[in-house]
């Protein structure tokens, strides 16, 4: 976390947190503190659940220093006095073996006796408590990918050091404060000495453990840095021992700046890792330059794995924006929030630094850059779906869910977005069939795209709906996300060809020849299940809104259907529990006519109406249960369960 969660509470108050009880230091005594209860509770996990992974701290602290840097690069365009006579950026680690310590130090913002309470001694950022509830429960393997993606790697620093002591100066004043803590619940903050405190920014010592000790040998912080950190926009010096002269680790040369052919595979993870907090291989990296009109440089890159807040309910973008090499947020929604799992950055030369962040958001030119960016990613994703077809259909694994938000939300690129979209169908066994490739195998007289929406993949597959289908090889989609129930019914067409819910109005599969011409079904239905049909009908009432033999049916009795006209089953059950709507409507119970029980159930005689009657009831219930419902009234479906087996038992 560090002075980064200050940062981000300072500039767009995205995260929000438990502030401590404080008041601000009007003495030069020392200040005891105590952590905030999610501290601590953070500061023990840290200790003891991340031990694996201890390398990670020190990306964290670099992180926090590039950040204060660049804070510092924005504010001197209005004060460029904060820089004085050491306007180049720059970030040092000192290694004192004898004293097993490691210091981290910057040349950047810098903190004032606030902002260090603010930032040291709270979390200030929501979703500390899922975090610290999945630190929990992860495998140590998994812990440290956490650590940067939830914003508190500064407290990482105790995984090695058994106290931390931390001390600044904001650019422009003339304080200097220390903050010191040995993790275990306390902290103080007190005036430092001028003498002892970097003339601008933050200098973080960390006193290592015994077990810590070999952070003080240089090969293994300048392997750290190269694999970590070598692409922040901050050139990194080390100081192999107290007096001697810093050695360049890196540059500090913004890595989007560079030609691509420049560029080696291992520099674009190093840098998608650093800027995404992240320790997977990124699935694709999108790089290029636009000049004309406007002028920009994007770096993006689309992860492997899931970054833990893909499902977050402000569902933000985490794209950072710079312009001429100056970062000025992660806040400006460059993409679509349906692509916010994307990393990476834009660069512009054309927006002025002069605006304020408000005014950025709403550019015409920044809007022209979403617009161009949010083209690019997705094309490049289409080239990788034609190049290589395994290698985005891992990325849809991961992705696909949130990616078809777009087909709903975005209408100007929802053509785009459905090529680009893949599926598991009845005809296929892997989950990656495009809607071409459905098209393509469309059996003669389909005129539409036939799809079922649920929460349950499994009974999607055993949906009785899908039988009469399956008898003729049409192939059907299966859509198992949340969202496949909203996008499905606003997408009217693909190719030409409206999608239909196989829940939904009548089947009208007469034109399509079954797969067996001998399983052809006769024409009209029996009088007698004519007779039992309307019976059912006339049993259930207001149950339902009809009763009618089925074309779709060809093992199971019955199933329920939509009307024609309306939401789906799926889509109206997930409106009735969002309260959207305030009821559902009636359903419409289909009767398989060449079924045995029913053609059994048809020829019982009129003495025999009491049973039917249960028999009736009994067969919505099981409809329900098919679909994924309850039975309306349990005791009464018991009962008349008990009824029946009674019958049975009697006549066997």
């Amino acid at each position: 976390m560090h002075w980064r969660a200050f940062l981000a509470i300072w500039w767009a108050a995205e995260f929000t947190g438990i502030r401590a009880a404080m008041t601000t230091a009007t003495d030069t005594k020392p200040e005891s503190r105590a952590f905030e209860a999610d501290v601590s509770r953070l500061l023990h996990l840290m200790v003891h659940s991340v031990y694996s992974n201890k390398d990670v701290f020190l990306r964290e602290l670099i992180s926090n220093a590039a950040d204060a840097c660049e804070r510092l690069r924005y504010e001197a365009i209005a004060a460029p006095g904060l820089l004085g006579d050491d306007a180049k950026a720059r970030i040092t680690i000192a290694i004192d073996a004898d004293a097993k310590k490691l210091t981290i130090e910057d040349n950047g913002i810098g903190m004032s006796h606030d902002e260090m309470i603010e930032a040291l001694g709270t979390i200030a950022r929501s979703g500390t408590r899922a975090f610290m509830e999945r630190l929990e429960a992860s495998k140590a393997g998994e812990s440290a990918t956490l650590i940067g993606q939830f914003g508190v790697g500064f407290y990482s620093a105790f995984m090695v050091a058994d106290k931390v002591d931390v001390v600044s100066r904001r650019a422009g004043s003339g304080e200097a404060w220390r903050w010191s803590s040995d993790g275990k619940g306390t902290y103080t903050v007190e005036p430092a000495a001028p003498e002892d405190a970097p003339a601008r920014g933050t200098r973080v010592n960390l006193h290592l453990m015994e077990d810590a000790k070999d952070y003080t040998e240089r090969f293994k912080i300048e392997r750290i840095v190269k694999a970590n950190s070598g692409h922040v926009p901050v050139a990194i010096a080390i100081v192999e021992k107290p007096g001697a002269e810093p050695a360049d680790l890196a540059d500090g040369a913004a890595l989007w700046t560079k030609p691509r052919s420049e560029i080696k595979p291992e520099d674009y993870t190093d840098f998608y890792r650093t800027v995404a907090g992240a320790f997977d291989e990124p699935a694709l990296t999108v790089h290029f330059r636009a000049e004309g009109r406007h002028e920009f440089t994007a770096l993006a890159f689309v992860p492997s794995a899931r970054p833990f807040d893909l499902y977050d309910a402000e569902r933000k973008g985490r794209m950072k924006l710079y312009v001429k090499r100056v970062f000025i947020t992660d806040d400006a929604e460059i993409l679509p929030r349906y692509l916010r799992f994307v990393r990476g950055l834009v660069d512009s030369a054309d927006l002025p630094l002069s605006l304020s962040r408000e005014m950025i958001q709403s550019s015409p030119i920044l809007g022209a850059i979403k617009k161009s960016v949010t083209g690019r990613v997705l094309g490049d994703l289409e080239k990788l779906a034609e190049s290589d077809a395994e290698a985005y259909g891992k990325i849809w694994d991961v992705f696909g869910a949130v990616l078809k938000e777009g087909i709903y939300e975005d209408y100007e690129r929802r053509d785009a977005l459905l090529k680009l979209a893949r599926f598991r169908t009845t005809a296929s066994a892997e989950p990656r069939r495009s809607l071409k490739d459905y098209v393509a195998a469309l059996k003669p007289n389909q005129t539409a795209i036939y799809y079922i929406a649920g929460d349950d993949m499994a009974r999607l597959e055993a949906s009785p709906q899908l039988e009469g289908f399956r008898a003729r090889g049409i192939e059907i989609l299966l859509l198992a996300d949340m969202v496949d129930s909203m996008w499905v019914t606003s997408m009217p067409s693909f190719d030409g060809k409206p999608f239909k819910s196989v829940t939904q109005g009548a089947a009208d599969l007469a034109l399509i020849p079954l797969l067996d011409a001998k399983e052809e079904p006769k024409p009209e239905t029996d009088e007698a299940v004519t007779g039992f049909i309307a019976f059912v009908k006339a049993t259930l009432g207001e149950a339902v809104s009809d009763v009618r033999a089925s074309d779709r049916l060809t093992d199971s009795a019955v199933c329920l259907v939509a009307s024609e006209h309306g939401p789906d089953r799926s889509l109206e059950k997930l409106l009735a529990g969002s309260g959207r709507i305030v009821s559902a409507t009636k359903p419409i119970l289909e009767i398989n006519p060449r079924h045995a029980l029913v053609t059994a159930l048809s020829e019982l005689p009129a003495e025999d109406n009491a049973f039917k009657e249960d028999a009736a009831h009994l067969l919505y219930d099981e409809a329900r249960v098919l679909d994924g419902e309850r039975p309306n009234d349990a005791k009464a479906f018991a009962d008349r369960l008990a009824r029946l087996l009674t019958r049975g038992l009697r006549k066997a």
